[in-house]
């Protein structure tokens, strides 16, 4: 039986961000960065892949370590992080990877003949001299990189970073940041040919003015057009650039994603976004003639445990991409069914009473000591449960979309010095409560339920702790009355 798609997609105790999605075959691959949960930086574990059926994509199964970060001889000692990657089928109808090393400024290459592994070590994107790409003067710098084999054969290759800071001095060595390139490659699938051209500056340039490119390049042509989606100066949001030639002509085609759902339906304010927001990097999948973008959400108060998820994009009647909102049924095609137990970990909107705020490397976390987060059990990624921590006085869970269809209440298994209620609502205005659980908490997980039967239809569920102390949240339920 198929199983429902929930966001994030992936196991609770896996952490996959910068995800690339490709079709090979009869699957869905997933290939992006490694985090893992506590740690202190982005990125520490090696790359893994993670692949599904095309008609079940509730059922991924994991194909295990794809490349290791001291497979490069530059890394031997494995000290550096192995950053977001990108996976290509070559000519040869062999499968290569592309990565670069945080900021080490050069980019690798590993083949294998199989797309889920295990790939060896090729070589590094260079110059036709030998030079590598970013010791020349004038190169871009080699960051997240993203590979295109286009119909006639040709290889382009795009990569990139930028700054408000064009170029920094570190360890004696000037880093340029100008923003996103695009450069054509031999056969051989690593040397340049011609020269890099600088494709997306990091400085308003006509309809991508407030959304310049930042980074995270991810390219893909479907139907004779080329899509560039990119994280733009934001950070939060993935934004899609499009044109009819690989190289030159893409215009600004629109905000794609964003992680904390800003600047849908007008709302810019980050305080009060419909999620922590942080960084985001993904990429577009056709799949069954709908588009989906593939993102990823932070968790654990910081940007160094993020978690994949994906959206269908809506389209208006002139065929033209219209922004995601983010869901907890992004792939499943359409609303999840009103029945069973939900993990609280699939909440898609996350606030606190005074609203949200931005992780990134600047924002410690007792800044966020008084606001609701995702979390697991224990460090490690040892099949922790994930839950919703420190829920306090006016925060909010949400969750979107269930297909409501007899009567049922709604229970909630929650833990902690919570004295107080758990109000349900199955509107995003919240202007009329559905029910009021009534909380006693323990600091053993318990059942909570409601008392009253909820509307059936298609609607989101909404969940607002409003007493004394705090909770954490591990799942909910829906019961037939």
């Amino acid at each position: 039986m198929r199983q429902q798609v929930l966001n994030p997609c992936l196991p609770e105790n896996e952490y996959i961000p910068d995800v690339e999605p490709y079709i090979f075959g009869n699957r869905v691959y997933l290939y992006g960065s490694h985090d893992r949960f506590g740690a202190p930086m982005f990125c520490m574990n090696d790359y893994v892949c993670w692949s599904a059926p095309l008609d079940d994509l509730g059922n991924w199964k994991y194909e295990g370590v794809i490349y290791r970060k001291n497979q490069d001889p530059k890394n031997r000692l494995g000290l550096r992080l192995l950053f977001a990657p990108d996976v290509v089928r070559g000519t040869d109808g062999r499968y290569y990877l592309y990565y670069a090393f945080d900021f080490m400024g050069i980019m690798g290459v590993a083949v294998c003949e199989s797309p889920c592994g295990v790939f060896r070590f090729l070589g590094h994107i260079r110059h036709a001299d030998g030079t590598l790409y970013g010791r020349k003067k004038g190169d871009g710098f080699p960051f997240d990189p993203a590979v295109l084999v286009d119909d006639d054969k040709r290889i382009y290759l795009y990569a990139g970073f930028g700054t408000a800071v064009p170029a920094i001095v570190t360890g004696g060595k000037k880093l340029e940041f100008q923003g996103g390139y695009a450069m054509e490659l031999e056969e051989d699938m690593l040397t340049i040919k011609g020269e890099p051209k600088l494709l997306f500056p990091n400085h308003g340039e006509d309809s991508f003015q407030e959304h310049e490119f930042f980074e995270a390049s991810s390219i893909r042509k479907y139907d004779g057009t080329y899509y560039f989606v990119y994280s733009s100066r934001h950070n939060h949001e993935l934004c899609l650039a499009v044109s009819d030639r690989p190289m030159e002509g893409f215009r600004f085609a629109g905000t794609l994603i964003s992680n904390g759902d800003l600047f849908l339906n007008g709302n810019t304010d980050e305080e009060h976004a419909a999620n922590y927001i942080g960084n985001n990097h993904g990429g577009l999948l056709k799949l069954k003639n709908e588009y989906y973008i593939f993102y990823h959400r932070q968790t654990n108060r910081s940007s160094y445990s993020r978690q994949v998820c994906a959206e269908r994009i809506p389209v208006d009647e002139n065929g033209t991409f219209l922004q995601a909102e983010m869901t907890s049924c992004g792939l499943n095609g359409g609303p999840l069914e009103g029945r069973g137990v939900y993990g609280a970990r699939i909440a898609c909107n996350l606030w606190s009473r005074e609203g949200t705020g931005r992780y990134d490397c600047q924002r410690p976390k007792q800044r966020y000591k008084s606001h609701p987060y995702f979390t697991q059990e224990a460090k490690g990624d040892g099949g922790a449960r994930q839950y919703i921590a420190n829920m306090q006085d006016g925060s909010v869970a949400g969750f979107k979309y269930f297909r409501i269809d007899r009567d049922v209440k709604i229970s909630v298994k929650v833990r902690g010095t919570a004295n107080g209620m758990m109000r349900v609502y199955q509107d995003a205005d919240r202007k009329q409560a559905a029910d009021c659980i009534p909380l006693n908490c323990t600091s053993d997980y318990r059942w909570y339920s409601g008392r009253k039967n909820i509307e059936q239809g298609i609607h989101p569920v909404y969940f607002e702790y409003i007493g004394e102390g705090a909770l954490d949240f591990l799942e909910w339920k829906f019961e037939e009355r």
